[in-house]
């Protein structure tokens, strides 16, 4: 496979004189970007040391050791992109707190790197689009170092309703660093294992319905879902245009704020963010640990476990800490949101996968999803060795955007999620944001039974309505990485951000993963006899 070949051949080229090793290359691992940043400004080190260190990191880590499989390639230029980016600091050029900094990207946001765009799938092995997303290009400009790409459930978990998260042909599955039988959850399983094992100082992931804020829940990061047309989708592989977008996963707040600054943007392709340039601002500069104090927040109780369910009441006495007043608030019935969403899912995929697909360079033979479709078929001993393409079919028989259920569809979806529930709710509790637990604990990872999700999710409202999500951890429950939700209006990114940032100085629950082969389970198990 050529993305692993070209990461495993990268790994081989990091080596550098100890004596440069000893005076400029930092200690990594729980480094945060703010503090790399700074090191990087004052000279403490360089581009090209930091890099070499995360390169190593993974070459120790990621297919040796604990063997993550999170990175599904390195970049083959990134050393010299530090490098080059070292003498712009050098010649007085400096670009912004970015500058020199290395993240990982998800593999379906395209790069001009030597590395393709796969999106987990055979079929988009020979995907070099030799472009970068328009996302990318603002991280780059930004001064980002491209360190690599990031494994991904396939096709962004869109294949299966039977898939197991994590896993793609060509990266294989994702291990979660707290407790490696796991789930890291999905579609952006990679970036959220790969970022909480520090092999980058953050990361990007896509979501359509949970795919940041899951993963980084589930692997103790910030994720920042953000309003749909902050964000540039152009060139990353598709599912749907109403609910797609990128969005930054980090180890603090701070770090995510960051990184999302130097995203937002407008691109004259993606009309929803012909707006976004009036939103763009230094979203770290604003943040401050007094920001909850005398702020209304509305307080969902979803049904949860009795440890989950302790775990949520101590941090709700933490936003009270932190000056927040908290409101009880229950989610309105939606009946039949979850369906309407599901057929725009389908129908949107059909469309939107079928007019990327046609902009990929002439050596990807799958020009359609129909022809993705019989490429799995060809090849099911590699494609499809635990679960099928159920989702996939049903989407070809629809007829896209063209359907005539189309848009009754999306209309009931977008109406139930915005206007009848957070809408509704923030304006019955008279509150600015609502909070909730983002996800359960990570399941086992089962390639016999796929994904046994058993918990709460706060993902659906947000992702359906186009409305900003962010989640922060809140500490472990039974050894597991648990995170708590801000969501909001439109546009709220900065005050999720603030009150996120708020709860955080508060709590201190980020706790870095031990790699251990399993979560701890206690003696109950063996009896008393």
């Amino acid at each position: 496979m050529r993305a692993i070949g070209i990461g495993l051949a990268m790994l081989a080229c990091v080596a550098m004189p100890a004596t440069a090793q000893r005076r400029s290359a930092p200690q990594v691992e729980e480094l945060p970007l703010a503090d790399l940043a700074a090191m990087l400004a004052s000279g403490r080190t360089t581009s090209e040391a930091a890099t070499r260190a995360y390169l190593a990191r993974i070459a120790a880590m990621d297919r040796a050791g604990p063997r993550l499989r999170s990175v599904i390639a390195v970049n083959p230029d990134a050393i010299a992109q530090a490098r080059a980016l070292d003498a712009e600091r050098r010649a007085g050029r400096i670009r912004g707190p970015l500058h020199g900094v290395p993240i990982l990207v998800k593999d379906n946001i395209e790069t001009r790197d030597r590395m393709p765009t796969t999106a987990g799938s055979l079929a988009l092995k020979d995907n070099f689009a030799n472009r970068d997303a328009p996302v990318v290009a603002r991280l780059r400009a930004a001064g980002a170092v491209i360190l690599g790409k990031t494994n991904l459930s396939e096709w962004a978990n869109i294949r299966s309703t039977a898939s197991m998260s994590g896993w793609s042909a060509v990266g294989g599955l994702v291990r979660n660093p707290y407790a490696l039988d796991r789930s890291s959850c999905g579609s952006s399983s990679g970036t959220g294992a790969a970022v909480s094992a520090s092999f980058a100082a953050a990361g990007l992931g896509t979501e359509t319905d949970g795919s940041v804020v899951c993963p980084s829940s589930m692997n103790g990061l910030v994720g920042l879902k953000p309003t749909i047309g902050m964000v540039s989708r152009t060139h990353i592989v598709p599912i749907s245009h109403s609910q797609d977008t990128a969005g930054p996963m980090a180890r603090s707040v701070r770090d995510a704020a960051l990184l999302f600054g130097a995203m937002v943007g407008n691109d004259p392709a993606d009309a929803t963010t012909l707006g976004a340039d009036a939103r763009r601002r230094d979203f770290a500069a604003g943040l401050s640990p007094t920001a909850l104090q005398g702020v209304r927040v509305g307080v969902l109780r979803p049904k949860m476990g009795a440890h989950l369910s302790a775990h949520y009441a101590a941090t709700l006495d933490a936003l009270r800490r932190a000056g927040a007043v908290l409101v009880d608030v229950t989610q309105p019935k939606l009946d039949g949101m979850g369906d309407a969403e599901f057929e725009v899912l389908k129908m949107e995929l059909k469309t939107d996968l079928n007019a990327y697909l046609a902009t990929t360079p002439a050596a990807v033979k799958t020009r359609t999803l129909a022809d993705v479709i019989a490429f799995n078929r060809a090849n099911a001993g590699t494609e499809m060795p635990y679960f099928a393409q159920e989702i996939f079919d049903m989407a070809d028989k629809t007829g896209g955007t063209d359907d005539p259920a189309y848009k009754a569809a999306r209309a009931k979806s977008l109406r139930q999620a915005s206007v009848e529930g957070i809408d509704a709710m923030l304006k019955t509790a008279n509150a600015t944001m609502l909070v909730a637990p983002t996800y359960g604990m990570p399941w086992l990872s089962d390639p016999v039974y796929g994904d046994n999700f058993q918990g709460p999710s706060a993902s659906e409202l947000p992702a359906i309505a186009g409305y900003p999500h962010l989640t922060v951890p809140m500490g472990l429950v039974d050894g597991l990485p648990v995170g708590l939700s801000f969501i909001g209006p439109k546009w709220s990114e900065a005050t999720l951000l603030g009150a996120g940032y708020a709860y955080e100085q508060v709590a201190r629950a980020r706790i870095a993963p031990r790699y251990a082969a399993t979560a701890p389970a206690g003696a109950g198990l063996e009896g008393v006899r």
